[in-house]
């Protein structure tokens, strides 16, 4: 696919700000799935940019008995969002948990992502931080990429480029066509 990028400058926000607002304009109805939990920002950036309270569905993500992936609680809610949705996925070093699926989990993610047509937002903030490899730590974006999935990814250089001072980022829209 091609790849319509834009810079972003100011707080991380801004790039998941205008990756929303964008996709509010191309699908306007689309329910937005947000993991439980989730950085404490993305649900007053996402009201701001669809403008609007509702939609906004939270899909079971931390098993607080395990402290780790409630990955079955995550299909289960990603094969029940409407086809069509948006869904908010953290590429890697998920915030706020630091838990993430596995490669082959992210396979199964793909999969349900395809059968219900739904528009993954990534937000990668933290590439980098999971394995010291920012290549490695792309897995998940680079898997759905490879697969043509249409998708916006949301990323920070502020932390992992040791530019944290200057607030810089990036918003990716991976399409299959100009």
């Amino acid at each position: 696919g091609l790849i319509a990028r834009a810079a972003e400058l100011g707080e991380y926000f801004r790039a998941q700000l205008n990756a929303l607002a964008f996709l509010r304009e191309v699908c306007p109805d689309a329910e937005l799935l947000i993991s439980g939990p989730t950085w404490p920002n993305h649900y007053p950036v996402a009201k701001k940019a669809l403008r609007r309270e509702t939609g906004l569905t939270t899909y079971r993500y931390l098993d607080t008995a395990t402290m780790g992936l409630d990955f079955a609680g995550m299909i289960a809610d990603l094969q029940a969002a409407p086809e069509g949705s948006l869904v908010l996925l953290h590429a890697c070093a998920h915030n706020p948990t630091g838990v993430d699926p596995s490669k082959a989990q992210w396979r199964e993610i793909l999969e349900v992502v395809k059968a219900r047509s739904l528009l993954p937002v990534f937000d990668s903030a933290y590439q980098g931080f999971v394995t010291g490899d920012p290549a490695e730590d792309a897995f998940a974006v680079r898997l759905f990429a490879d697969a043509g999935i249409e998708m916006a990814v949301c990323q920070s250089f502020s932390k992992n480029m040791g530019l944290y001072g200057e607030r810089i980022g990036a918003v990716h829209f991976v399409c299959p066509t100009a």
